[in-house]
């Protein structure tokens, strides 16, 4: 047998066992499932030492293929990362169970009785790249919204990721549920991914990308049934003439520099022409005192020789990176247009005090989170109280924002009646 025919009957496989494990973890109690999470967390304790063994094999081969600096810290786990995956477990067991919560009740006059409740989406194929973590917050999360779950991780990652599935699979088996209800594709194989995103004849209900730019517009261009994915995160701050100034260095030196690297880092910074000549020079200092470089429009570099000529390519770039863009903008109006033309739809900030510019603001702007006098930092599930999160969605359709348990369900509606027929 081919090597593709090899990989199609394996693929094939694990979707049909996972179709089966999703109608026993549809109906499996609350109780059975955080069992399972349980479980897991404390197999991840005891087997740190396997972990972290298999994770130098993983951070080794990485370092040998000369890779980045930030890549290998995102792959390396330590004896504290690996209690925060554990922890991670543990604190998704104590979210409420979503799966049959009753959404809306309608009582019609010919004595219908119409429930909308929450049900399981079924099968969720999640694809990743670098960290090892996610095996474990994807898994659980799918898991505590009854769904079975479908993992493919990046091959950098590989040993550890195994390691840690292996912590899920037996969890899952020590609280009396199907080990198929957490599965990872066993192969580096770019095959698979491709076999994952055509469906598994008909086996994934959704697929979830994790990762970089080049995966996930990989996944959006490929797959053939639905995605909750974000291709970047351009994120923008407004900084409105009425903005209070000290918060506004705080937020947007937050903003940008707490973590560059993650998708609610604020990339553009739009400054309204009244209070620039003011905080550009302030925002500026803090920023180079940081190591960030600041790249800006012609009046920005006029209000300080450090700020970079920003190009055309600049508004429409998710540095990841100790780098932010700044324009200055005649009014609110301008901001708005620019948003409209550059954003990725994530997340974005307004700074103002004044009540018809914020409302104006949530109104206009189209993008997933919107934050008044917030740092876009806060774009995360766990900060907005859900929980962990398995990412960010920027699409319209079903999830947008932060994907936790519930946006991992969908729902049905109940009829109940007493004989009636329609005449």
């Amino acid at each position: 047998m081919s090597d593709q025919a090899d990989i199609h009957t394996l693929m094939m496989g694990l979707g049909e066992r996972a179709r089966l494990a999703a109608r026993v973890l549809a109906i499996a109690p609350t109780a059975q499932k955080n069992d399972a999470l349980r479980k897991s967390a404390a197999l991840l304790r005891e087997r740190k030492d396997e972990i972290l063994a298999a994770n130098e094999k993983d951070v080794a081969a990485a370092k040998a293929n000369d890779i980045s600096a930030a890549f290998i810290d995102r792959l390396t786990l330590d004896d504290q990362r690996i209690e925060a995956i554990a922890d991670g477990l543990e604190q998704i067991a104590l979210l409420d169970d979503p799966v049959g919560t009753k959404l809306a009740e309608i009582n019609r006059p010919n004595g219908l009785k119409i429930d909308r409740v929450r049900t399981p989406l079924g099968v969720i194929g999640v694809i990743f790249e670098s960290r090892p973590n996610v095996t474990a917050d994807a898994g659980a999360l799918c898991l505590k919204a009854g769904n079975a779950a479908i993992l493919r991780g990046g091959s950098d990652s590989f040993h550890s990721s195994r390691a840690i599935h292996r912590c899920l699979v037996d969890g899952l088996e020590a609280a009396g549920l199907s080990k198929d209800g957490i599965q990872l594709v066993p192969t580096t194989d770019r095959e698979a991914v491709g076999k994952l995103l055509q469906g598994l004849n008909g086996n994934v209900d959704v697929i979830v990308p994790r990762g970089g730019k080049g995966l996930v517009g990989r996944v959006q261009q490929e797959a053939r049934v639905p995605v909750f994915a974000h291709l970047e995160g351009i994120c923008h701050i407004v900084v409105d003439q009425s903005a209070n100034l000290d918060m506004a260095l705080d937020v947007i030196i937050n903003a940008k520099m707490r973590r560059t690297g993650i998708c609610g880092a604020v990339e553009t910074v739009l400054i309204d022409q009244n209070v620039a000549p003011l905080l550009v020079p302030q925002l500026v200092d803090a920023l180079a005192e940081k190591g960030c470089e600041v790249r800006g429009c012609q009046r920005t570099a006029g209000l300080d020789n450090r700020v970079i000529d920003a190009t055309e390519e600049d508004w429409s770039t998710e540095y990841l990176d100790a780098i932010i863009s700044i324009r200055i903008t005649d009014d609110f109006d301008q901001a708005l247009d620019h948003i409209a033309q550059y954003s990725s739809h994530h997340t974005e900030a307004v700074l103002a005090e004044d009540e018809t510019v914020v409302e104006r603001f949530f109104s206009e702007v189209d993008s997933a989170i919107l934050m008044h006098n917030a740092s876009t930092q806060f774009a995360d599930g766990g900060e907005f109280g859900m929980g962990a999160e398995i990412g960010i969605a920027t699409g319209k359709m079903h999830a947008r924002g932060p994907v936790g348990v519930e946006q991992l369900t969908s729902f049905n509606y109940r009829v109940h009646g007493k004989g009636q027929t329609r005449p």
